[in-house]
């Protein structure tokens, strides 16, 4: 019955890269108890690399994984989860990332759900797979080794025809920056973690993938009404938009002879258009001078910061008549506001952004930035969010004065952020080595005290009449990333009951948890937190759904910014049955969810000591600075917080393990059984 589920290709493709051997191995081995995507990845993980094991080691394996929607047509059924031990991480951990694009739609048109990659090759190669065929060639011959992301896809595609898809790295992965990223189209990226890393280790500079097959959705009916429902009211396309200046998060660039841009789409299946693509820029990279370029989220902060995004509750928590998915907020489709809505007062009290005066408006600058992070590879939460606002703060203290990076620092200045990241990609000197280890790792090696935890006294709260608020010139806030919707730092303009559960699930994460989990409620929600957010059940209810709701998009899989739909609790489900014909419930489904993230949790006990104190350490002391309100966290409330929410996932409250009984329930029992012979499975 298993092998007869529409959706899925019925084969993993395995490569041991060190002895070139290809094997097959049918997925019907992991689905449908494990669903696919990142489950998939964590039950490989799991069975196949044991502790010890470090992220640039040959014995670290990289997982990518498709989900039952990949290639089905579905909404946002484009997606792939990348998974391994991450360099990026601090210290290293099994993490995962996420990514659109076309290159999982074309892996399942070849026959494969997925690849595992073991082993490093001896010389530098690149996978290419044409339907079935399977083959290992010379990156050098082939003229890529050493080139930039984009320069790569297009001489891969020269060699084997524009219908190929890739993912490929930069120089940063080729030189193992623990930042490097994994690429394919319309910046679209496996940015978290430092997979591109992993792959430069493993001597890969890329997948190349070309398939002619098809998979057919159970239910093409369905299928047909999701596309016309789903991130509703569907998108319109829309004319190029002309303007003379660049309008962002609090942002106003003026750009020199006009901007053009449209909205465009990053992934197979999406009927929304999110991502702005910016047309004939400046080009440092090309012999063209003169590019097209997709510019997400973090990508205009290069451009100018001076103020943080200003935040608005629609944007977090919604009504039945103010419920807008992200998406259609970002690309311009979404209808507009239901004044009737009694909430609107809650939905629409904006929350205007900390006011911190990094940099100014310079549109040249912030493109060419964004341009080599892409075309070295690099992710660029730690250039803009976390590199450019620890030089800048860093500056303003004066505590570089006896430091020497070769020119003087100006992250105003194109010319320095261009020599900054040539020196970093390219490993030059001690500095650029240094921060070729990622920014926890360098803060660290130079000193903390002084060079991450001095105080920068320019943020200036606009919630607070321009009241200063300390901030340290180190963004990092756990597990080796940088801050993310926490309250304080990048995104950070939300108010307790938004960045206290970000907080919870973030600390029992491996990684910035708010690019796949984006915490999402009701104004119910935000109402029953109002006269005691740390001991109201509301708040670990709220992080448990959104964690549940985060594995099922990452499983089956799904776009973050069209799902959750809070009151369309049953999207995913109905997703998955479309797709797959599999009929599980609600209640199944979600105990698929709960059992995928705690078969992570095993593994964080397991390969890393994970413990409640030591997830409570590593959170507690960004949050004892202040939030735009003024407000620090009550650390003896989080733990109250902290204990609730453990107590309601069956998780034993003293050490954060998950008890006997929880593993049982999911049908676990052998990882109770391995857990326990290590002393680390409560009764």
């Amino acid at each position: 019955m298993e092998r007869e589920l529409c959706g899925y290709a019925g084969k993993i493709l395995r490569v041991n890269l060190t002895t070139e051997e290809i094997t097959e191995q049918p997925i019907w081995d992991y689905v449908p108890k494990y669903l696919g995507g990142r489950g998939v990845c964590n039950k490989i993980f799991w069975d196949e690399v044991k502790p010890g094991v470090k992220a640039l080691d040959p014995e670290n394996k990289l997982i990518i994984m498709t989900g039952a929607t990949t290639a089905t047509g579905i909404p946002t059924g484009g997606r792939i989860v990348i998974a391994g031990i991450a360099p990026q991480c601090f210290p290293e951990q099994y993490a995962w990332s996420g990514m659109g694009g076309w290159f999982g739609s074309e892996l399942k048109y070849a026959g494969y759900d997925g690849i595992v990659l073991e082993g490093a090759l001896k010389k530098p190669g690149y996978l290419f797979i044409d339907d079935q065929i399977v083959e290992i060639r010379d990156a050098r011959e082939a003229g890529i080794w050493g080139l930039y992301t984009y320069d790569t896809q297009i001489k891969l595609e020269s060699i084997h025809g524009k219908e190929v898809k890739s993912i490929v790295i930069g120089p940063a992965g080729e030189n193992l920056l623990r930042m490097a990223i994994v690429a394919t189209a319309n910046e679209t990226a496996a940015g978290k973690g430092g997979f591109g890393a992993v792959m430069g280790s493993k001597l890969l500079k890329g997948i190349c993938v070309r398939g002619t097959g098809s998979i057919k959705p159970a239910d093409v009916n369905k299928v047909l009404e999701l596309r016309k429902t789903m991130g509703s009211p569907a998108f319109k396309t829309n004319p190029i938009k002309e303007s003379p200046k660049f309008f962002g998060h609090g942002q106003e660039a003026e750009v020199a002879g006009g901007l053009r841009e449209y909205n465009t789409t990053c992934s197979h299946g999406c009927n929304q258009h999110c991502p702005r693509l910016m047309m004939d820029i400046k080009s440092t990279t090309w012999k063209q001078e003169r590019m097209n370029q997709v510019s997400k989220c973090v990508g205009p902060f290069a451009i100018e910061w001076k103020y943080d995004c200003a935040w608005m509750p629609a944007q977090t928590f919604v009504t039945e008549k103010n419920n807008t998915p992200a998406c259609a907020m970002m690309s311009g489709a979404a209808s507009p506001p239901d004044f009737t809505d009694p909430e609107i007062p809650v939905l629409f009290d904006e929350h205007q952004g900390d006011e911190y005066n990094f940099w100014g408006p310079d549109y040249d600058r912030g493109m060419t930035i964004n341009e080599l992070c892409s075309q070295y590879g690099v992710n660029k939460w730690d250039i803009i969010v976390w590199l450019m606002t620890w030089l800048a703060m860093g500056k303003k203290e004066g505590v570089f004065d006896d430091i020497d990076f070769g020119m003087e620092i100006d992250v105003e200045s194109e010319d320095f952020m261009k020599y900054m990241m040539d020196m970093i990609v390219y490993r030059k000197g001690y500095y650029g080595n240094l921060f070729a280890e990622g920014m926890s790792r360098a803060i660290r090696e130079m000193g903390k005290e002084k060079f991450g935890d001095t105080i920068y006294h320019q943020r200036k709260s606009r919630r607070l009449d321009g009241k200063q608020l300390d901030i340290p010139i180190s963004f990092e806030v756990a597990w080796g990333y940088s801050a993310h919707w926490n309250g304080r730092g990048y995104e950070g303009t939300v108010p307790l009951n938004t960045w206290l559960p970000i907080a919870v699930e973030m600390m029992t994460s491996t990684r910035d948890a708010q690019t796949n989990t984006h915490h999402k409620d009701t104004t119910d929600y935000v109402h029953a937190m109002e006269t005691d957010p740390y001991g109201s059940l509301a708040g670990p209810q709220s992080a448990i759904m959104n964690e549940t709701k985060s594995e099922l998009k990452e499983a089956i899989t799904t776009c973050d910014w069209q799902l959750p739909d809070m009151f369309w609790m049953t999207a995913e489900t109905e997703l998955f049955e479309a797709a797959t014909g599999a009929g599980l419930t609600q209640e199944e489904i979600e105990i698929a969810a709960n059992r995928i993230k705690n078969l992570f949790r095993a593994i964080t006990i397991r390969n890393y000591d994970r413990t409640r104190q030591m997830e409570v350490a590593e959170i507690v002391p960004f949050h004892r600075y202040p939030d735009a309100d003024g407000v620090c966290i009550d650390e003896d409330g989080f733990n109250t917080f902290v204990s609730n929410y453990y107590r309601l996932r069956g998780w034993d409250e003293k050490t954060g393990w998950p008890t006997r009984e929880t593993y049982e329930k999911l049908g676990l029992k052998d990882v109770a059984d391995e857990l326990a012979a290590m002393g680390k499975c409560p009764q």
